[in-house]
């Protein structure tokens, strides 16, 4: 890779790139000629609620390609945020009437994407661990995410090395088009030669880790758009030739439809809940990489008291990792006694989320499930219900749901928070506990913090920033 959208790497950096790429083909299977024989079948979780039907390489084939209504949503699983955006893509698409295909190239044992997306995601656990140390946090993982992953020589060696997950899609027909919500899903797609690929840019900080040449770019804030039509700061002070206008696109936040169709009532009812002194609810997304732990651990031995009282509940979704509501009840005192464990049971859980619309809540309620896509999704259905959500800026922070900031992890999320505190949906990202519970205590008692917040997101729907995942959708379907 010597050019990326007409800018020359030296042929050192383009060297480094190909070096990168070789290790590898050394460590991973070489399955450039397997043949891939892909089969589909409904996705156990989400096919109920958005029409998704997986591509997977086991098991038995339950569908054909649909090659006139439908659309891959390809992806990888490094998190949650990758298979979060993927859920609002594949909402969004079936409810235009289009089937979405899930194709996750970290769900296929034995090859070379699987291997490499498996190395990728345990490293980037261990520095989100690691992070918790503030010396560490400063000198290594901030700057990481911050500008190593901006660089373009960063990109040049993601597209050598994207080029070894390319096999999956062999047998995919290459006319369906593909919205990829990480570089990797967008890169292979683009060198497996199919012949429309949206790449959903996650975040609010351009960064050249996320660049497809080839594949149609959106982002979700029009500071993004701007950072990536002129890839300012990609190689340090050098003014770059710039992405053209018909590769990168402002689309508006990726939410999903369940999401998006139901803000105004789900506004009316947290409105209702204040004025009718019912018990403030607060949702806590927990991640496994235990970077912001004891932040929780504080935000729940501070809401505890208030929940004996009736004056606030708490949902913890701690997502596939049991591990950490077991240690949460181990630490605070009381916690297991006024808890209930929604734990493994899918439709209970549901059922649960749906009940509380227009139900009382109390106590504490903590949610795990062990199957990735339950995990994800249950937070999807809980955000509905709750007051205040209470999560990293990740790709949370662009969900349409009054927002309290915690600690990022990763100087790249700081966009997010500000962009959401300037939309006024959310809050400023609050890093140190003290003023996080002041901030808790504050929604609490004052109801127009969450009136104001409300109304903001009333408003932002009025004018299409909750559109993103819609507008992805009509880009990939336009011939």
């Amino acid at each position: 890779m010597n050019e990326i959208f007409g800018n020359r790497l030296t042929a050192r950096e383009a060297k480094n790139s190909f070096k990168s790429a070789k290790g590898y083909r050394k460590s991973c299977p070489d399955d450039a000629d397997v043949d891939y024989n892909v089969r589909l079948r409904k996705n156990r979780t989400l096919n109920d609620y958005m029409g998704v039907v997986d591509i997977r390489l086991e098991g038995e084939n339950e569908e054909q390609f649909d090659t006139e209504k439908g659309i891959i949503v390809s992806n990888i699983r490094m998190g949650f945020g990758h298979y979060r955006i993927s859920m609002a893509m594949a909402s969004a698409a079936y409810s235009m009437g289009y089937t979405p295909y899930w194709l996750d190239l970290n769900s296929f044992p034995k090859t070379a994407a699987t291997k490499i997306i498996t190395k990728q995601n345990d490293l980037y656990s261990l520095g989100s661990r690691l992070s918790r140390n503030p010396i560490f946090n400063k000198l290594v993982w901030e700057p990481i995410n911050y500008t190593g992953f901006r660089k373009l020589t960063y990109n040049a060696s993601d597209l050598e090395t994207s080029k070894l997950m390319a096999p999956v899609y062999q047998n995919i027909p290459k006319e369906i088009p593909v919205i990829a919500t990480h570089a990797w899903p967008a890169q292979s797609a683009l060198d497996a030669g199919m012949k429309r690929v949206i790449e959903a840019i996650p975040d609010n900080w351009p960064m050249a880790l996320h660049l497809a040449e080839g594949a149609i770019h959106t982002v979700q804030t029009h500071n993004s758009y701007l950072g990536y039509r002129t890839l300012n700061g990609f190689y340090g002070k050098k003014v770059l030739n710039p992405i053209p206008e018909d590769q990168v696109f402002y689309t508006g936040h990726y939410i999903d439809h369940e999401l998006v169709s139901n803000i105004e009532a789900d506004c009316k009812r947290r409105m209702d809940r204040l004025t009718g002194d019912k018990p403030v609810r607060f949702l806590l997304t927990i991640g496994g990489a235990g970077a912001q732990a004891d932040i929780f651990e504080a935000i729940i031995h501070f809401l505890l008291p208030y929940v004996i009282k009736g004056k606030a509940a708490v949902m913890v979704n701690v997502g596939d990792y049991r591990n950490v509501w077991d240690e949460l009840v181990q630490k605070i005192s009381g916690l297991k006694e006024h808890s209930a464990e929604h734990f493994e049971n899918f439709a209970e859980a549901a059922g649960f989320a749906n009940d509380a619309l227009d139900g009382d809540m109390t106590g504490v309620h903590a949610f795990y499930h062990k199957d990735i896509f339950e995990a994800v999704y249950i937070t999807n259905l809980l955000m509905r219900c709750c007051d205040w959500l209470i999560t990293k800026p990740s790709e949370l922070a662009f969900y349409p749901v009054p927002k309290l900031f915690i600690r990022r992890v990763g100087k790249h999320e700081m966009w997010g928070a500000i962009h959401s505190a300037e939309l006024g949906d959310g809050t400023y990202e609050i890093r140190d506990i003290g003023h996080v519970l002041q901030m808790i205590y504050l929604m609490m008692d004052d109801a127009g913090l969450i009136g104001s917040m409300c109304d903001a997101i009333e408003k932002n729907k009025s004018i299409g920033v909750y559109d993103g995942a819609y507008n992805c959708v009509k880009l990939a379907v336009k011939r």
